[in-house]
């Protein structure tokens, strides 16, 4: 089954090794019309990254300019055409001299005279993936009755947005629908070809999908059914690259910041609570059912959850707090954890610093944020603001270094714009107020609508 093309966002985050750094501009800097710019790439495989296999490509971007296509390990670069304005195709046709697999490089590329731009992917993020397949059957007879094969596309997170894709085999010119626990309505498959059956479904803020739950496809011919059926947590943990066989054993949390017993000086500022969850080589935790609870108060709106580390900076007066954690993993283990510190009297700010305009973990827009703050009069305020992209991808780029000056009121104020609004992006903005030898600072972390 060839896998539909992907978005431009999920081809952006998704195509980049972990080490590789999004290419941001500096918030100074607003977008020209006149540099071309690509949009996105996407690409089609028949057989993989196999000698022989064609793979087709489809780039969108600035409209009557040369684009190309260059892959690490392909000696030649690949022409693609223009077929419609900003809508360039190509394919290419794997060689047994080429050396590509699925970290190779892909460069795409517009150009126009001395003008040009150009943006890298992955070739295994570029490249549908095999659907995670429950085991075939043995061979059956050509009028039997039955599902040979249901299966889901491998995704990273269940998560608003997400598109779950589908596809089973079975008996020609049936009807064919899969039941979503958490899903008002099943989601209808048609048949591509005799025989087999693709369907998907973007998952909704108003969903609760249940990822330990089983999914079951049902494939009905008048009085005859059939069923299937998979867990979610099989596709994901192939994602990962985890085993999916059964998952029983619970995670835990380690790496906790403060340590059990631990002492902070909390200096009047919030103090940083951590953790990493360890689910060995199981199907690991769903961010969506982390609670945070500290001294009582739920605070898990505050936290930036991923499937590896939970962590929040929170005001704490001076005393003993215990914090404590509730998870389960996508095979519905859970696991519960408390530990206790201690905070000690804060010590009064010498330079008083806050922002006015925002909380923490407020939402913004995908253009100029504009940030305002008060301190003392006439301090000098260092700026810092770095973008991360959404839960659970390494990747963070700094978008603005700066200093400014606040005035003869201590009132001070500064903007950013990011390239590429990514919802679920989080800015990490960090402040240092500095007068003569008196300093504080204040961090704040806002959201990508």
């Amino acid at each position: 089954m060839n896998r539909p093309l992907r978005s431009i966002a999920t081809s952006i985050m998704l195509a980049f090794p972990a080490a590789v750094t999004v290419a941001l501009l500096p918030a100074t800097v607003l977008a020209q019309p006149a540099v071309p710019q690509v949009n996105s790439l996407d690409a089609d495989a028949d057989a993989g990254m196999a000698p022989g296999s064609r793979l087709s490509f489809r780039l969108t971007g600035t409209p009557r300019l040369q684009a190309s296509v260059r892959i690490r390990g392909v000696r030649d670069s690949i022409v693609l055409r223009e077929t419609a304005p900003g809508v360039y195709v190509g394919r290419y046709t794997l060689k047994r001299t080429d050396r590509v697999d699925a970290g190779s490089p892909v460069r795409a590329m517009l150009r126009q005279g001395n003008r040009s731009t150009a943006s890298e992917y992955a070739l295994g993020q570029l490249v549908a993936a095999p659907v995670a397949a429950v085991p075939q059957p043995a061979a059956r007879p050509v009028d039997a009755f039955r599902i040979e094969r249901f299966g889901m596309i491998p995704v990273e997170r269940i998560e608003p947005g997400a598109e779950l894709q589908f596809a089973l085999d079975g008996m020609p010119g049936a009807n064919v629908s899969v039941d979503l626990p958490g899903v008002e309505r099943d989601v209808r498959l048609r048949e591509t070809r005799p025989g087999h059956y693709e369907g998907s479904y973007t998952v909704r803020r108003a969903d609760d999908i249940a990822a330990h739950r089983p999914v079951v496809a049902t494939l009905r011919m008048g009085e005859r059914v059939a069923t299937a059926q998979m867990n979610i947590a099989v596709g994901r943990a192939a994602a990962e690259g985890r085993p999916t066989g059964t998952d029983n054993q619970a995670p835990n949390l380690v790496r906790l910041v403060p340590a059990e017993g631990a002492s902070v000086p909390a200096g009047g500022q919030p103090v940083l609570i951590s953790a990493a969850f360890d689910d060995g080589r199981g199907t690991g935790v769903d961010p969506a059912s982390v609670r945070v609870t500290v001294s009582g108060r739920n605070l898990t709106q505050e936290a930036q959850i991923s499937a590896g580390v939970l962590s929040l900076r929170t005001p704490l007066p001076p005393g003993r707090h215990t914090v404590e954690v509730v998870a389960r993993d996508v095979a519905g283990n859970a696991v519960r954890k408390s530990w206790s510190f201690d905070v000690a009297a804060a010590a009064p700010a010498s330079v008083p610093l806050r922002v006015l305009n925002f909380r923490n973990n407020d939402q913004v827009g995908a253009g100029q944020t504009t940030v305002q703050g008060s301190t003392q009069p006439n301090a000098t305020v260092n700026v810092r603001v770095t973008a991360v992209a959404p839960a659970g991808i390494n990747i963070s780029q700094e978008l603005l270094a700066h200093t400014v000056q606040a005035d003869a009121r201590g009132n001070f104020s500064f903007s950013f714009t990011p390239q590429f609004p990514l919802p679920g992006a989080r800015y990490e903005i960090n402040l240092v107020s500095i007068r003569g030898d008196l300093r504080d600072d204040e961090r704040l972390t806002l959201v990508q609508r």
